[in-house]
């Protein structure tokens, strides 16, 4: 059957608030930036051209109508985003640290993206999906916990590629053993996993990042499996292939949307060559790639609306290779 969509993702949106400077009274201004991590994959996934839909629940209230409105301009389809009128749409408040990494602050208990119901997704999306993207905010809590893993049964019928990233936030689980209890259920599910290094090391006990994957790949049997290691950069694992690329020295501001924007490219690279054709040379390109894109969008605030642009990435992979060349 041709697919009419290249990833659809299933979980949550919300509004990040980011700190964008202090009022004449001294207060601080937070700027109102649609956010949640499947959709920023989606939104990345889109800047390389990407045919992409979303499944999920935002409140029918202001944030929701701005989150649905960013779809439909982004061109990502939101006929499977419903606005709930009972419960509000998830917030976040970004705290940013001087390095650039960050905190949040989530008003979520419950919210709409939580209350998504399995009679209330659109299978037929997921039917016409190559890949099936998700993470683990979606099984934090009934009953979004059942939708999706009801999801990733239909998708695996209708022979999707599973793709997760756990994207771990210890506030929003009541015990971190029901968070490790679901990322293992994740990783049980998926074709194709982006871990990041606090990840690797939480889910495995493995201090080393090669030992966590190695865990991984013969616990699950995971057949490619993307590590993000900050500033670092990152690696990839396939079969008996491990391929790592640094990462692109940039001003960061703040890191939001970061693994999000890796992940995003990273999916590109894997429609672009196929899970059965993969070699040292183009997951190596996949990396750079990606690394390139998660780098720009550490230079702007937000996450769905700052993704960067293929020409940007490429300018960016040009400049880098000319300092390699000096």
């Amino acid at each position: 059957m041709e697919k009419k969509y290249d990833v659809v993702a299933l979980g949550e949106m919300l509004i990040d608030f980011a700190v964008s400077g202090e009022s004449s009274q001294g207060n601080k201004l937070h700027e109102a930036c649609p956010g949640g991590a499947p959709t920023n994959v989606l939104a990345m996934l889109n800047r390389w051209g990407r045919k992409t839909a979303m499944i999920g629940k935002v409140g029918d209230d202001q944030f929701g109508k701005l989150l649905k409105g960013t779809l439909d301009d982004l061109g990502i389809e939101s006929k499977g985003l419903i606005l709930d009128r009972e419960y509000p749409t998830t917030l976040a408040f970004v705290h940013t640290f001087p390095d650039g990494d960050r905190d949040f602050s989530f008003y979520r208990n419950p919210s709409a993206d939580m209350m998504l119901s399995w009679e209330e997704v659109d299978v037929d999306l997921i039917r016409q999906a190559r890949i099936l993207h998700f993470g683990t905010l979606s099984l934090t809590s009934e009953p979004v916990k059942s939708a999706t893993k009801r999801a990733i049964e239909e998708a695996k019928k209708a022979g999707c590629l599973i793709s997760f990233d756990p994207n771990l936030r210890p506030p929003l689980w009541k015990t971190l053993e029901d968070a490790k209890e679901q990322m293992e259920y994740g990783l049980g599910q998926c074709d194709i996993l982006k871990i990041s290094d606090n990840e690797i090391q939480f889910v495995s006990g493995k201090e080393d990042y090669d030992e966590g994957i190695r865990y991984l790949q013969e616990t699950y049997g995971i057949p490619l499996i993307f590590l993000t290691m900050g500033k670092e950069g990152s690696r990839a694992y396939y079969k008996d292939i491990r391929v790592e690329r640094k990462g692109f020295s940039v001003n960061t501001i703040e890191t939001t949307g970061a693994g999000d924007t890796f992940c995003g490219s990273a999916l590109h690279g894997v429609l672009e060559v196929g899970m059965e054709h993969f070699n040292e040379e183009n997951l190596g390109d996949i990396l750079t790639r990606a690394n390139a894109g998660a780098a720009l969008i550490t230079t702007r605030k937000g996450a769905i609306r700052s993704m960067p642009s293929r020409e940007e990435i490429a300018a960016l992979l040009a400049e880098g290779k000319k300092q390699g060349e000096e």
